[in-house]
């Protein structure tokens, strides 16, 4: 008799659903599952999730994918998981419950926190011990603020009696019936609570941010032993294997591992990450310093640039004006019309990210005229997702880094016209993989070298392959009048 396949699941869990896709350990996909799950915006500046809906999506596409796969003679053998970062939840460690709705990472209810903290002149410090800034987008206040809005919370958690984490960390607490609190060192590295050069929680920065080390998980490798998922939850145990947040999880799919490679995902935001090796190096231009992958404690680090809105802002057309039914349209209107008409849209809808990071500017729309199509408004928001990448990349070039192609990835760029115009206004080659799921390939790579089907870094590499390139076309006075037109929108939302 045949042995089945050896599999290797990974859980996509994002801001806007839950995916579990199953891999052949080459890399191919045998089954995908997706789920959407409601967002929720109870005031101005506020978003959260629901982590039992979380919980039930993911649960419910895992089922749902392991079905499918298995039916066709495989087996899955270990399990990847990569999440949306920074986004916090805290819950009763006795009964698994939740206290409070997650606090995501586009939410801005902390934005006060952080301009009291840097009042304190304490951005130094969380500068040099985390390589972030001070900004609501990170863990820290997030945690802080449940501790000492929900009632009892506080009291509870200096008594032993709550854990928290970000969404690896709940969705492993689940998997494994409650047995498991711990996290990998690249979602750690977003809370603002870890010293990345020590790889461990920093007692200045709990301390900072009122937070008591007893509700922390255990901060484990990328690639590590996160214990075995309930049998009632799948028919059988399977090895948990690998974490790591969705952008180092991309960065992994795209076999980025020598300094100087560069990847940029395209998904609800974009995040540009570049390689550094085994060097800490901290940016002079906006961008952070991070974590981009732990094996055998042994970090790699990266600079990354974090943009808060892109495909978001395509979910806005469709969702809130209703100018779209899918985002695969967007393509064909933006193609449809030679230009904008002089229409620039900056989706500062959660604040500006790198390298502005003003988490008080808001939206803005400019060069509307009488004649303004929805074609022209589609095309503009697409621009801007070029746009605010190359304020990424030219950051990146002042901070030193040599840049001569960009891996690219993410649902949005599956959009050709898109991925040329980067091309084009960052004036650098992108290349494009054959499989844009590199953010769950990247979590199935971890999985995978955990259970010893791929051989480490190099065995990863091979998953990657190349499917098309995008080369700059335009001439560089065009480029230059497109990003005058950008910069001004920019500075009228950060003085309006």
């Amino acid at each position: 008799m045949t042995p089945p396949t050896p599999l290797l699941m990974a859980i996509d869990q994002g801001t806007t659903s839950s995916r579990t896709i199953i891999f052949r350990s080459d890399g191919t996909k045998l089954a995908t599952e997706q789920a959407e799950f409601p967002q929720y915006y109870p005031s101005e500046g506020w978003v959260e999730h629901d982590p039992r809906e979380i919980w039930q999506s993911t649960l419910e596409t895992a089922r749902t994918a392991l079905k499918k796969a298995e039916s066709q003679g495989g087996e899955v053998i270990s399990i990847g998981m990569t999440n949306q970062r920074e986004t916090v939840v805290l819950w009763d460690r006795q009964t698994g419950e939740p206290l409070h709705k997650a606090i995501v990472w586009q939410d801005r209810r902390t934005a006060g926190r952080c301009a009291e903290l840097k009042s304190q002149d304490t951005e130094a410090l969380v500068r040099e011990r985390t390589g972030l800034v001070l900004d609501p987008y990170f863990s820290a206040t997030k945690i802080e603020w449940l501790l000492d809005h929900v009632d009892g919370a506080r009291d509870a958690a200096n008594a032993g009696k709550v854990a928290a984490g970000t969404i690896d960390t709940w969705l492993l607490w689940q998997l494994t019936g409650g047995k498991i609190h711990a996290t990998d060192a690249t979602n750690a590295s977003r809370t603002s609570l870890l010293n990345i050069a020590t790889g461990n929680w920093d007692p200045d920065l709990l301390e900072l941010f009122n937070i008591p080390p007893a509700v922390l998980p255990d901060v484990k490798n990328s690639a590590d032993d996160f214990g075995v998922t309930d049998p009632d939850l799948f028919g059988r145990a399977i090895p948990i294997g690998g974490i790591a947040g969705d952008q180092q999880a991309a960065a992994i799919g795209q076999g980025c591992f020598a300094p100087g490679d560069i990847k940029s995902t395209y998904g609800t935001g974009c995040f540009i990450l570049a390689q550094t090796g085994k060097e800490i190096v901290h940016s002079g231009n906006g961008l952070l310093s991070t974590i981009a992958l732990q094996l055998n404690g042994n970090r790699h680090y990266a600079v990354e640039g974090s943009i808060f809105v892109t495909g978001a802002g395509i979910q806005w057309l469709r969702d809130m004006l209703g100018f779209i039914e899918s985002a695969a349209e967007t393509e064909e209107l933006a193609k449809s019309v030679p230009g904008t008409n002089g229409v620039y849209i900056v989706p500062a809808f959660a604040g500006l990210g790198a390298p502005y990071w003003k988490p008080d500017a808001r939206g803005l729309m400019t060069g509307l005229s009488r004649g303004t199509t929805k074609a022209e408004i589609v095309r503009a928001m697409l621009e801007s997702v070029a746009y605010q990448t190359n304020d990424l990349i030219r950051a990146l070039k002042e901070d030193g880094v040599m840049i001569h192609e960009i891996k690219v990835d993410g649902g949005m760029t599956a959009n050709d016209w898109l991925c040329q115009f980067i091309a084009d206004i960052v004036d650098t080659r992108l290349i494009r993989p054959q499989n844009l799921e590199t953010t769950a390939l990247g979590a199935a790579a971890l999985a995978g070298v955990q259970a010893g089907l791929i051989d480490g870094l190099e065995g990863i590499k091979t998953l990657t392959r190349p499917d098309r390139e995008f080369s700059p076309q335009i001439k560089q006075n065009i480029r230059q009048n497109y990003l005058d037109g950008w910069h001004k929108a920019v500075r009228q939302t950060m003085t309006g």
